[in-house]
């Protein structure tokens, strides 16, 4: 525990034999539960959890349960929202759980669901156990243990909902991320800013994160996005929701004995997909359905502008590079509604950035 307040940490695992072991070693003794998440591996990372969790005699702090709602005529909406939270137990991938008397909690998929569908069952746990504060570390040891303290404080302390590590921040991230890596999480960053809301983050693809019990019950666990653009998706409806985030400064971590299974080329355009689909959401669920802003407004006022000017941009180019005398009409057209345009989307964005100005620490 920290500060009277329990911690879990979330362990996706996929065919991880090798490091899981040492992921459970290193885990420092104020967590409180290690929630292990074996994505249907293939190898023997389910054999050596539970081994651990057999030889595990470490001192197990009891977990503050609610009790059930007692019907009465003014809890009727509380009744829904636990029948509700009994009901969604169908849309998590099927699993198999093993604890016994140990801080270890093995949640065995019975299908591959992807890092995001593990995250998402370990969060589920969490969530039903009222664990105040929740973080996620790698399988793979890509995460220094001894940073996960300095995660977890901004929101023990209630500072803030959701605290991401920032590699980029350490001195040593040019030089110890990989080329690819640092040029694909860069333009990942600047997509998920605009996506987001959160314009501040910058290393938006880091898993180690810690998240309070108020925001897991805040946002749709079940229907996190399963694959590597779970980070981008849970931002996201962390920011429809109105929650407050910070980033803390992390060690970059290679060479320790992982395997990466993430393609980079691959993996870019699909997040960029998500993300431009994410917008959206974002967009209408935030500015329209839930409190209407002026930039939603703007926004589309910027798409409509700036698609009515390209026959204008193309008969001006055209008359350009065919070395014809420029048409006057079309000129002003196209500088007329590029100058609007792109206005109206400058000042949209600044509009964004001001409102979300006091979600992020």
């Amino acid at each position: 525990m920290l500060k009277n307040k329990t911690i879990a940490v979330v362990v996706p695992a996929y065919n991880e034999e090798e490091q899981i072991g040492m992921v459970l070693d290193s885990m420092p003794d104020f967590v409180d539960r290690i929630v292990v998440v074996n994505d249907n591996s293939k190898d023997k990372t389910k054999e050596i959890v539970q081994e651990y969790i057999d030889k595990d005699k470490s001192v197990v702090t009891k977990l503050n349960h609610k009790e059930r709602v007692k019907p009465n005529k003014y809890n009727y909406a509380d009744r829904v929202v636990e029948k509700m939270a009994k009901d969604e137990k169908s849309l998590y991938t099927p699993s198999e759980i093993s604890t016994g008397n140990s801080r270890i909690v093995l949640i065995n998929h019975l299908k591959n669901a992807s890092v995001g569908g593990a995250i998402a069952s370990g969060y589920k746990w969490c969530l039903d156990n009222n664990i105040d504060c929740t973080a996620v570390m790698a399988g793979d040891g890509q995460m220094d243990p001894s940073e996960l303290e300095g995660i977890c404080m901004p929101v023990i302390d209630e500072e803030v909902d959701y605290v991401k590590g920032n590699r980029l921040k350490h001195s040593s991230a040019s030089f110890v991320i990989p080329k690819v890596r640092y040029f694909g999480n860069s333009i990942l960053s600047l997509l998920t800013k605009i996506a987001s809301g959160y314009w501040h983050v910058s290393d938006t693809q880091t898993g180690y994160t810690a998240i309070s019990f108020g925001a897991l019950k805040g946002i749709r666990i079940y229907d996190i996005y399963n694959s590597y653009g779970c980070p981008n998706d849970i931002l996201v409806k962390l920011n429809i929701a109105n929650f407050a985030i910070k980033e803390v400064e992390i060690k970059p971590i290679y060479n320790v004995g992982e395997k990466s299974k993430m393609k980079v080329l691959k993996v870019i355009p699909k997040i960029s997909w998500l993300l431009f689909k994410l917008f959206w959401k974002r967009l209408y669920k935030k500015y329209l359905f839930r409190d209407f802003h002026p930039l939603f407004l703007l926004y589309h006022l910027s798409i409509l502008l700036l698609l009515i000017n390209i026959p204008y941009m193309i008969a001006v180019l055209r008359d350009i590079f065919g070395e014809h005398v420029v048409s006057t009409n079309s000129l002003i057209a196209f500088m007329f509604l590029s100058i609007s345009g792109f206005q109206s989307l400058f000042f949209a964005m600044w509009m964004d950035m001001m409102d979300n100005e006091r979600l992020q620490k």
